[in-house]
């Protein structure tokens, strides 16, 4: 596959400074291989570098070819979120715990890296998830989730009530400490800690997985990506709704969440011979003897 990466994004984990080392070793690598390199605004702060080019989240889309992402699946999915809008490719390299996005090793990613930037890569395009909240005929906020939206109980630790509805028709009312809504890559996140299903990454469906619900007859199920989820608030004393778990906004009683898929997708770039069983597989311990 041809590659043509000018322009590179190098962006850290937020408030971080320990990945300043990482970072400028990489930022080196990069340059002498020819590419330009940038750095993210928060990551030049966290990591007070001044050596290299700075731009804004919001800026740096419309000016890089490819942005790479040190840290864990939480950071890049933060900035999945951030340029979903200029479609920007991701790489992501391991600095967390997990790792089922961030899949290139530190440990090995000048190796690797060198390799995807040769060409010798898996390109996957990722469906995305975007929700608004309403209240009577206001939209209170919006925005885009990777892995998942969650609408839940919070800090009062009490039971909430919601109806559910896809594409306008009812599926049922539920009392249970919230519900899941998560895409093929949130599957093996919360909504997998709920009980929900394994998706493969490429398939076109959304999990909607309870959470501690109050009867033991809820169960998640699987609906097309291209269906319109509704969760109305029917009864809380306190509840949230959450995009990534790293975006939230406080609900009421009425308020309508809406999820559909989004227009974009995230283009996540594998090294060559990646294999989704094989990351399942290490990552959950599957086959290991106890």
């Amino acid at each position: 596959m041809k590659a043509d990466f000018k322009t590179i994004a190098l962006v850290g984990k937020f408030n971080t400074p320990a990945c300043t080392g990482s970072l400028l070793r990489l930022a080196d690598f990069l340059g002498k291989r020819g590419h330009v390199v940038m750095l993210t605004a928060h990551t030049a702060d966290s990591c007070d570098l001044r050596e290299y080019p700075v731009a804004s989240l919001k800026e740096i889309g419309g000016q890089v070819d490819l942005a790479i992402v040190m840290g864990g699946d939480g950071t890049l999915l933060n900035i999945a979120r951030s340029l979903a809008d200029s479609q920007v490719p991701l790489i992501g390299v391991n600095q967390g715990r997990l790792g089922f996005l961030a899949d290139v090793s530190i440990d090995t990613m000048f190796t690797t890296l060198d390799d995807m930037l040769s060409g010798q890569y898996v390109a996957e395009d990722r469906i995305m998830l975007e929700a608004s909240v309403e209240r009577h005929e206001d939209v209170l906020i919006a925005s885009y989730a990777f892995n998942d939206v969650v609408v839940s109980k919070s800090t009062m630790g009490r039971l909430i009530e919601f109806e559910v509805y896809i594409d306008n028709q009812f599926v049922y009312s539920q009392r249970a400490d919230g519900l899941v809504v998560a895409s093929p890559t949130g599957s093996t996140a919360y909504a997998l800690s709920a009980g929900g299903p394994i998706l493969h990454p490429t398939l076109e469906a959304v999990v909607m997985a309870p959470i501690c619900p109050h009867t033991l007859s809820a169960r998640p199920i699987a609906v097309h990506s291209n269906s319109e989820i509704e969760i109305n608030l029917i009864h809380a004393s306190d509840a949230r709704v959450h995009f990534d778990g790293q975006l939230h906004s406080d609900l009421m009683v009425g308020d309508r969440v809406v999820i559909r898929r989004a227009r974009r997708t995230v283009r996540l770039l594998h090294p060559e011979g990646h294999n989704y069983y094989d990351t399942l597989r290490q990552k959950l311990h599957w086959g290991e003897k106890l």
